[in-house]
């Protein structure tokens, strides 16, 4: 029997082992999707104690304590951390097979030295241990980042923001990883919510200038591109339900935003022609600056909304939604590429039931602007653990070229997230080491070290235009 999550931790033969600790294991992390807060770094934070770094907005811890039947308020409440990281390590003995339980005991060796097993009863000692170790100036926010192998960051980012912390950290020389901002547009389209005027004025006034018409808005939009061009941005990033193709002639799309801006209800086919809109003229500008633009979608949000009441967004009561028309995501793309303004796009669905579909459609796009042009995305939220990304890989191996894909990213807040890249890794190897191991792929280490480092990292560098070296 092996070791509990050993050396060799999710590496059952002989060339796995080998490729994962002679290659993946030696290059750096490329976190080119997250949702670390850039102040957090500029200003080198500090934790006071385990739960703070590890349960402060971790809504996947959450869902399983509340599964657990844990009071929420040890879980978003007002209970000491004490008490709430032992309902947590009382939640987790019970989590096998949950990537939780791998990805928090990589967190315990990788940071911590601790090598035992987190549980009720050992919630004492694990506790100590953690937090004397984030005395030590080594646990910073920065330091963190910096034993973890970094070598760039992108945040996700408003339009409006005026991205202070990305210049601090930028004509700051003494930390050496680039912390870039991406840009995240979902307030500028999302007009069927009902702060939208509010949010106009903001990025009006980020703009200086007047939102007063559709026209204005991509104006305002441009504007703001530019400055996050400036700033180093190399990637958007969409949060749709899905990703629809309602077309529209302009004067249709203009009379809906003016609807809107005059407070009048806007209609389920009006919102989609007009989001509709919004994603072409969008798309169209990051082809022009060689961005790329991801598409994450697929997710019901917000399902119990007494719970959203009391807590919020982004708390853990999200799920998967299966609508997702693959026919509308074809279109979109097509209508792109007919005027020559198809940028590199990354698909990402919620649903691991859309990875064939995605599969399928990435592959009618594809040409020489770029290797891999249309990429599909890593297994997203739901789906990155070992099933979820062995699926996705599979079928990615199935349908297209598993050796141009750009591989992981934490989508995370948290500053110890990075050993999910590890997790990753492993698995890509172990995925591997079986087709070599089966006789279905050569053991020829040149191609084998080109495909491995290119999915750790080396592809997302070239894909995305980083000023980093290939390793």
């Amino acid at each position: 029997m092996k070791q509990f999550m050993d050396k060799d931790f999710l590496l059952s033969t002989p060339t796995a082992q080998e490729l994962y600790h002679d290659l993946a294991a030696k290059v750096p992390v490329l976190d080119y999707h997250c949702h670390i807060n850039p102040q957090e770094i500029a200003e080198d934070r500090r934790f006071e104690n385990i739960t703070q770094v590890w349960l402060g907005g971790d809504h996947y811890k959450w869902r399983q304590m509340r599964s657990n039947g844990v009071e929420e308020r040890y879980i978003t409440g007002d209970a000491p951390d004490r008490e709430k990281f032992q309902k947590w390590a009382e939640t987790l003995e019970k989590a096998i097979g949950n990537p939780l339980f791998h990805w928090s005991h990589l967190e315990l060796q990788r940071y911590f030295g601790y090598t035992g097993v987190l549980n009720g009863d050992t919630a004492e000692e694990v506790w100590n241990l953690c937090n004397e170790k984030l005395r030590e100036p080594s646990m910073s926010a920065r330091n963190l980042i910096i034993q973890s192998n970094v070598t760039l960051i992108c945040t996700t980012d408003d339009p409006a923001d005026d991205l202070k912390w990305h210049k601090v950290l930028a004509e700051d020389t003494s930390f050496p990883v680039q912390v870039l901002p991406a840009w995240r547009p979902d307030k500028a389209m999302n007009l069927e919510k009902a702060d939208y005027g509010q949010y106009l004025e903001t990025l009006a006034a980020a703009a200086d200038m007047d939102i007063q018409s559709f026209e204005d808005l991509k104006t305002a939009l441009k504007s703001r591109m530019a400055f996050f061009n400036e700033m180093g941005c190399r990637a958007s990033d969409h949060g749709l339900e899905f990703v629809m193709y309602v077309p529209a002639a302009e004067d249709e799309v203009e009379a809906i935003f003016q609807k809107r801006l005059n407070d009048e209800t806007v209609t389920r086919e009006e919102e989609l022609k007009f989001k509709t809109a919004f994603m072409l003229f969008a798309a169209a500008e990051y082809a022009k600056m060689g961005w790329a633009m991801q598409l994450h979608y697929g997710c019901k949000r917000d399902n119990n909304k007494d719970m959203y009441a009391k807590v919020g967004p982004d708390t853990g009561y999200d799920c998967i939604n299966n609508y997702a028309p693959s026919g509308q995501i074809a279109d979109y793309l097509n209508a792109l590429d007919q005027e020559g303004n198809l940028p590199k796009t990354i698909i990402y669905s919620l649903n691991p039931n859309d990875d064939e579909a995605i599969g399928t459609i990435i592959g009618c796009f594809q040409n020489s602007d770029a290797v891999g042009k249309i990429q599909q995305g890593s297994a997203w939220w739901f789906n990155d653990h070992k099933t979820g990304m062995t699926k996705q890989m599979t079928s990615l191996a199935n349908l297209g070229l598993l050796g141009n894909f750009i591989g992981m990213l934490t989508d995370s807040r948290s500053f110890l997230s990075y050993p999910r890249h590890e997790y990753f890794r492993r698995i890509l190897c172990e995925l591997i080491g079986n087709w070599v191991e089966n006789g279905e792929y050569p053991k020829d280490r040149k191609m084998l070290e080109k495909i491995v480092k290119g999915i750790s990292y080396n592809n997302a560098v070239r894909y995305f235009g980083f000023e980093l070296d290939v390793k």
